[in-house]
């Protein structure tokens, strides 16, 4: 498929991505391709007779434009390159295309809000930073086509994740994301407003969808990404003997998530939380391996598939979730770890970030989420300041 991308000047615009450049040295021949392209554009010859001589020169001009277009494109879909030429042509991308670049980062939000919370922010921007070369969605139900153009100027959130050059939000379509699926029967009977988990249970099916379809790495909106995850196809251990299904990643049409899918049509219940969730995971992997304890900090391998330590992404367990929000007298250094689960879900009390609390979660937001940090906690709390100043 060829498509037309608007392109900057020859050689105005630098190729920033990690898949184009090492250390100053070019490591990908197509992005140096992309930019012999750009820096030497087709050549132009002059035929005898000026008036055909002019007219053959406009259709040279508009195909070679078409064709270095179309190059372009394809050649950037296969590579980090792809994100250098972002601000031109991302707002213009579906769903499907961006999925298509592969091993996205994919995160969701299942309920009507339209502003990200700091915590979803951070979330979003720490993949963002860590995977630089990866495209990463926030697939929102709340988001319809027709209030996407309006929200940059209502939400500060939404324009500050908006302006990352790989991070992309979609509407949360589920009939669409459901289609040849097995989850698809299941949804057209089931009744939301019956559900006492929907927002949980669409969220479980949601995921296993995009992952079965595109393949990449899901993510929960309270994950804060501190290094690239190195595994393909990988669960994340809760704890010994009892997978997560808050993260994990794998190549699209894994028979191991065809087989959750199908699972989770066959067990359904709606009224079990986690049912459909962590439990899920659990009792799949468990058709499929052996699970034994760990030991230290090894991770275990079964089919392929990854079964990686509780320490790669739950150094904290759920029942100290509130340590994230205390001050420690020292930091942990999370060497073990790829990425730290907030435990959002047991934030009953909904305690959050505070500028200069020097608390273990401030600490992290500063670290790996800095555009958040600075643009909702500090800039949000001096605004709401300066706003009670005005009032008295």
């Amino acid at each position: 498929m060829l498509q037309a991308v608007w392109v900057s000047s020859p050689g105005t615009w630098a190729l920033r991505g990690p898949g184009c450049h090492q250390d100053g040295k070019q490591t990908s021949w197509k992005c140096g391709f992309v930019r012999t392209i750009i820096q030497h554009p087709c050549p132009r010859h002059d035929p005898k007779g000026p008036g055909k001589a002019r007219m053959l020169k406009k259709i040279q001009i508009c195909l070679c434009f078409f064709f270095v277009s179309g190059i372009l494109y394809e050649i950037s879909l296969l590579s980090g390159c792809f994100f250098s030429y972002m601000p031109m042509t991302k707002h213009f991308l579906t769903p499907e295309q961006v999925l298509n670049l592969g091993k996205s980062i994919i995160f969701l939000e299942t309920t009507e809000r339209l502003e990200p919370p700091p915590l979803v922010s951070c979330s979003v921007e720490s993949a963002a930073r860590t995977y630089q070369d990866r495209p990463v969605i926030l697939f929102m139900k709340g988001l319809t086509n027709e209030t996407a153009l309006d929200l940059n100027s209502s939400y500060a959130a939404f324009s500050l994740l908006s302006s990352m050059k790989n991070v992309f939000i979609f509407p949360l379509q589920m009939e669409t994301v459901f289609q040849e699926t097995p989850l698809l029967q299941w949804y057209n009977q089931v009744v939301p407003e019956q559900e006492k988990n929907w927002v949980h249970v669409s969220s479980d099916a949601s995921r296993l969808a995009l992952i079965w379809k595109y393949g990449g790495i899901y993510m929960d909106t309270d994950v804060i990404s501190i290094r690239p995850i190195p595994e393909d196809s990988f669960l994340a251990a809760q704890k010994s003997q009892f997978s997560s299904n808050g993260i994990f990643g794998f190549p699209a049409h894994h028979k191991f998530i065809w087989d959750c899918m199908e699972n989770f049509v066959l067990k359904y219940n709606g009224n079990l939380w986690g049912n459909q969730g962590p439990f899920l995971m659990t009792r799949m992997l468990k058709t499929l391996c052996n699970l034994t304890d760990f030991k230290g900090t090894e991770d275990h391998s079964c089919r392929n598939i990854s079964f990686l330590n509780p320490q790669r992404f739950y150094p904290i367990p759920y029942p100290a979730w509130s340590r994230y929000y205390e001050v420690w007298d020292k930091s942990p250094d999370f060497n073990h770890s790829y990425a730290l689960h907030l435990w959002n879900f047991m934030n009953h009390n909904r305690k959050a970030v505070v500028a200069g609390s020097n608390t273990l979660a401030e600490k992290l937001y500063k670290a790996y989420c800095p555009t958040t940090y600075e643009d909702l906690i500090q800039n949000a709390e001096l605004r709401d300041f300066t706003d009670s100043e005005d009032v008295v």
